[in-house]
């Protein structure tokens, strides 16, 4: 199978810059993958297309400020530093800029010279041309980072967060996302309190999401892609949940396709769910045989990402571009701050 299977056309004016306010008065496009048909409406109308009983499970990571600039040590020379995955208690994998110039023994520094907080050293290279930076930081590294960083947002929002809860879902919890799980933007309080008001189950299982979810695929064939591992964890509240809306008749409904990742990692074929925690490098695409989950939200996705790939395993890839189409004729907001879309 072709990555360039997975390529659609999209006018950059429809990469949204910012959140709709409120978040769930964005729009929403419903795709019925029986009947093949979609249709268009409100996020806040959510309810009208879940019943009681159903089971919304939420991805509740929560992004740091991973997004440091600093200097190398000896020339004084800029150098950017995005923290992925946390590999002990002073040693991170993380993306640098510019590679080419910092080699494994590298020194670093960040913030201000009168109150330096916080150094590093590269201390070797990744298999996918990150580095591992052993830190030095006097007092609580998150705090220092809270202090130092900044939202890791994509590159293709040109403007800067009015404030950092921007890219954050209202729910999110555990610390540990280089990015956000955008479907779950959407929220609001007052909708997730509606959703349990009218039966509708709510469970969390925590993804840090990091280079595997948005690393670009380089290859030609999907198969050749490597997915980057990225940890999870799913409490034994969330499968005593899950496991019992199963029981009822109940749909599982992933919010996101991070959120996604994880149930399927932890699936069985009779469509229960385990409590487990690890690292999951699971690269769904068409053909995969989904244990799970029965609807998903989601956001537009990039052409050629892993994410439409998933989207495409679940939906089917023609109907998923078909939609796509339509979307982009009807001015749908595309990516991170975008426009959503139910799957059922």
């Amino acid at each position: 199978m072709l990555v360039e299977e997975f390529d659609y056309d999209l006018p950059e004016e429809l990469i949204a810059q910012k959140p709709v306010r409120p978040r769930d008065h964005s729009r929403l496009l419903v795709l019925d993958r029986e009947k093949e048909t979609w249709q268009e409406n409100k996020f806040n109308k959510l309810m009208d297309f879940l019943s009681p009983g159903d089971c919304l499970v939420l991805n509740d990571t929560r992004v740091i400020p991973a997004r440091l600039m600093g200097k190398k040590k000896e020339t004084d020379g800029e150098v950017e530093v995005v923290l992925l995955n946390q590999v002990s208690k002073t040693d991170w994998e993380a993306l640098v800029k510019p590679g080419r110039r910092l080699p494994p023994g590298t020194e670093l520094k960040f913030g201000l010279e009168s109150k330096r907080k916080l150094e590093g050293i590269i201390k070797s290279r990744t298999s996918y041309g990150g580095r591992v930076i052993q830190f030095k930081f006097d007092g609580e590294f998150m705090g220092i980072i809270n202090e130092l960083g900044e939202m890791p947002i994509p590159p293709y929002i040109k403007r800067k967060l009015d404030n950092k809860s921007e890219y954050q879902t209202v729910y999110a919890e555990n610390e540990g996302s280089a990015a956000a799980p955008t479907a779950g933007l959407h929220f609001t309080e007052k909708l997730l309190n509606q959703l349990t008001d009218n039966g509708v189950e709510i469970a969390s299982v925590t993804l840090h999401v990091g280079l595997g979810t948005f690393r670009p695929v380089r290859v030609k064939d999907v198969e050749d892609h490597e997915m980057h591992a990225e940890f999870y964890r799913v409490p034994a509240e969330t499968v005593q949940i899950v496991n019992r809306s199963r029981d009822r008749g109940g749909r599982i409904i992933a919010v996101g396709t991070t959120t996604t990742r994880t149930l399927e990692t932890v699936g069985c074929e009779n469509g229960y769910i385990r409590s487990k925690k690890g690292w999951t490098n699971l690269f769904i695409v068409p053909g995969y045989s989904f244990q799970v989950i029965d609807g998903l939200i989601t956001n537009f996705h990039l052409p050629c990402s892993t994410l439409l790939m998933m989207v495409s395993a679940f939906a089917g890839r023609d109907l998923i571009l078909k939609a796509y189409k339509y979307a982009v004729k009807r001015k749908f907001r595309f990516y991170t701050f975008g426009d959503a879309m139910l799957i059922i």
